[in-house]
């Protein structure tokens, strides 16, 4: 079963329904989320960062919910509001913009900040993963998109040095992005990002360039590819979804200008959010009047609308079915690390390894993703001297000999990924004093 989940901006909570049917399924309470605050780690819980009360409050919520439970399970209160929230798919860690331009890094199962980093000039509007999460793509109030390999964003020695830690820094939007896609197989190097200008970028991540520039006839909220990866559909706020081509040999200039070849529209108010079934026929839409619809993207036909609220629908997301923990067999240590904590406001300056990976701790005898656990190396640790404070039966002499070996594998990956970097930096290196003695020869 598929599942629609939406937002919005006011406090209205998180609906939820079957694609299939529409029939509701749950309503998670106290949520009013800003565009791209709303998040499915590894689906088993919801993330929701909030709009602040006023505009002179200095800060504003994250909030957790359990996939089964409506109530808000975790609240944090990071150092500034968060705009965008994403997470890898492994529910690792999770990945927030502030208003301050700053982007934080948090692990899920521990709540610690990983790292802040200082990338935009004005509020982060938009975050996104590339199709192997080893980039990330954000966008920004100053019109900037920028693209940050993850592992270098741990490169404490560049951080200080105060070289740019992103590989490319894209400029060509006037006005404020308002969202970024990513492409996955076949498109898996370019980014489509959408403006206040009212254009559409396609960019090569390979060739870190300029590939298309698409101008519509409104301001461009929202952007979904096609799975296809031939098309992509941008939602406006004259309240049509406009289709336009990512094929370079169709040259196609129609009614609305040149690489759009068509749209969808009911006449409704603006469109804010977009989002595709996995059937890759199925695209669902959210806008102002509160309105979810669900359209037939091959005969171009609404099949149903469902009624959110009579707010603007500022978040859409469909996610599969999650798995009910209920039916996997956990201890309780397990139960608890499948639980989201509490984010740090700020980095804890006592640990010494900032860059400690997360790695699976454990996995049950099943080929399905979703009843994976991760965790990283000081997660580990703390539970061993908890364990070792209440070692007198059996079964807890079993649990501790078992965290111990987890905890030594975790600090072998935790140094493979060290070596590997330094070889990458080695090689890097390499080829840029060749090239540069080839230029002097």
């Amino acid at each position: 079963m598929e599942l629609i989940v939406a937002s919005s901006s006011v406090d209205t909570g998180i609906g939820c329904w079957d694609l299939v049917s529409g029939a509701e399924q749950l309503r998670y309470r106290s949520c009013a989320s800003p565009p791209h605050g709303l998040v499915s780690v590894s689906k088993r819980f919801l993330a929701s960062s909030q709009l602040r009360e006023s505009p002179s409050s200095s800060s504003a919520p994250i909030f957790f919910w359990s996939s089964e439970k409506p109530q808000v399970q975790v609240r944090s209160f990071p150092a500034e509001p968060i705009g965008p929230l994403i997470s890898d798919s492994d529910g690792s860690y999770i990945i927030g913009g502030g208003t301050s331009g700053a982007i934080f890094i948090w692990e899920v199962a521990s709540g610690k900040l990983l790292n802040k980093l200082i990338a935009h000039y004005r509020s982060v509007t938009c975050l996104t993963l590339s199709e192997d999460e080893s980039l990330l793509i954000s966008g920004s109030e100053d019109g900037n998109v920028r693209v940050w390999p993850l592992l270098m964003i741990f490169d404490d020695a560049m951080k200080e040095s105060g070289e740019n830690i992103y590989i490319h820094s894209f400029s060509e939007h006037a006005l404020r992005v308002t969202s970024i896609i990513s492409g996955h197989g076949l498109c898996n190097s370019i980014v489509i990002s959408s403006s206040e200008d009212r254009t559409c970028k396609v960019w090569s991540l390979s060739l870190g360039r300029l590939l298309r520039s698409i101008t519509f006839p409104s301001i461009i909220d929202a952007v979904a590819m096609d799975p296809g990866e031939h098309i992509f559909y941008a939602g406006c706020r004259d309240g049509k979804i406009y289709i336009a081509t990512l094929n370079a040999e169709w040259n196609h200039t129609g009614n609305y200008g040149k690489f759009i070849i068509d749209s969808l529209s009911d006449n409704g108010k603006a469109i804010t959010c977009l989002a595709f079934s996995m059937d890759g026929v199925t695209l669902v839409s959210g806008s102002e009047d509160g309105i979810i619809r669900v359209w037939n993207t091959r005969n171009g036909q609404m099949t149903r609308f469902l009624k959110h609220a009579k707010a603007p629908i500022s978040n859409i997301l469909i996610i599969r079915q999650p798995t009910k923990i209920s039916q996997v067999s956990l201890s309780r240590k397990q139960e608890k690390l499948l639980m989201a904590q509490p984010l740090d406001k700020y980095i804890d300056s006592r640990e010494d390894e900032v860059e400690s990976k997360v790695v699976k701790i454990f996995q049950h005898n099943s080929n399905d993703s979703d009843k994976n656990c991760y965790c990283a190396a000081h997660v580990l640790s703390s539970q061993l001297k908890e364990l070792q404070q209440n070692a007198s039966s059996g079964a807890a002499q079993m649990e501790l000999e078992r965290l111990r070996g987890q905890c030594q594998r975790s600090v072998q990956m935790a140094q493979q990924w060290k070596n590997l970097y330094k070889a990458l930096q080695t090689t890097v290196v390499k080829e840029l004093l060749s090239g540069v003695n080839a230029g002097s020869s």
